[in-house]
């Protein structure tokens, strides 16, 4: 018996019919949340969209705040950006922190730290 050498590795992108059977998500809606700009999609030159395995991870924060907060789509691409600015806000605030308890005045990125919403 003969075993590969190397490991198969997983696809980094999906076209829509594996991203929709991944997510369990119907072809249709996954191209409506394309078009609302709620999902990162390339197409290729035949007209295939083709999605990075990442996205089904935003998929899944999608449905989490339609589901919970009975949200519509358009509303939801407001809160993902907000929520997303929120948490770029609160990683450079720990980072400015850091360097402050680190005796750094100036920061990891060599400028002073900065107030959010300053």
């Amino acid at each position: 018996m003969s075993y590969a050498l190397i490991r198969a590795r997983r696809e980094t992108r999906l076209d829509l019919g594996a991203f929709a059977r991944e997510s369990g998500t119907h072809p249709e809606l996954i191209r409506r949340l394309v078009a609302l700009g709620l999902l990162d999609a390339r197409q290729d030159p035949t007209g295939e969209l083709w999605f990075p395995r990442g996205e089904l991870a935003a998929l899944g924060r999608v449905q989490r705040l339609h589901a919970g907060f009975a949200m519509n789509y358009a509303a939801i691409g407001l809160v993902t950006d907000l929520l997303d600015r929120i948490a770029a806000l609160e990683a450079a605030l720990r980072i400015a922190q850091i360097s402050q308890t680190r005796g750094d005045p100036l920061g990891a990125a060599g400028q002073p730290p900065r107030r959010p919403g300053g």
